[in-house]
């Protein structure tokens, strides 16, 4: 009994590897592509922190016009996010180190607790541009359970650890209640 050897030569191996790439589903897609464009390109960290800055601004830092209030049980329904809260924590403890080489601080929230502490109104005032309103406080408190860990690199390589950080914060949400009846129009920037 005598073997046979199959040998397959180099245009066998390319017939193959054009076989099996045009069966993978990810050669020979057509419909319109953006070229070059179509490479993602990327973002320096100062130019994402700009553009978080503008939507938190667009979205938190509007007072809310509401209606009339029309019971005497008024509670404040929103606590403030967790996004507000984490940059509150933010001003009150920055992270620092900027240069990775020498010092670098990263913070884990572990959690976060809101509590109600006051919600009271405003006697009934006129405002400029808006009309008759009561201005309706909501003050928070926010507690932040966290871990700091502090990289420090120079002179000598060691590192802080906080497993066990706490910071309490006191965040105002106020908002707008419009006072007496008929339409009313918020105005046209």
């Amino acid at each position: 009994m005598t073997k046979k050897f199959f040998t397959i030569g180099y245009a066998g191996l390319l017939a193959l590897a054009v076989a099996v790439a045009g069966t993978s589903g990810c050669i020979g897609v057509a419909g319109p592509t953006l070229g070059v464009l179509s490479v993602p390109a990327p973002v320096l960290p100062y130019h994402q922190q700009m553009a978080e800055d503008q939507a938190f601004e667009t979205r938190y830092n509007r007072v809310a016009i509401l209606p009339q209030i029309v019971e005497e049980n008024h509670i404040a329904l929103d606590p403030p996010s967790d996004d507000e809260v984490i940059r509150a924590l933010e001003r009150v403890r920055p992270v620092g180190g900027a240069v990775p080489g020498l010092e670098v601080t990263m913070r884990n929230v572990k959690g976060i607790t809101k509590e109600l502490i006051a919600d009271y109104l405003d006697p009934p005032r006129h405002l400029p541009l808006v009309g008759p309103v009561q201005v309706h406080h909501a003050h928070w408190k926010c507690t932040v359970y966290f871990e700091e860990i502090t990289h420090v690199g120079y002179p000598i390589p060691h590192q802080i650890r906080t497993d066990d950080g706490i910071e309490v914060l006191y965040i105002d949400k106020d908002h707008l209640h419009r006072v007496g009846g008929g339409e009313f129009h918020a105005p046209m920037h």
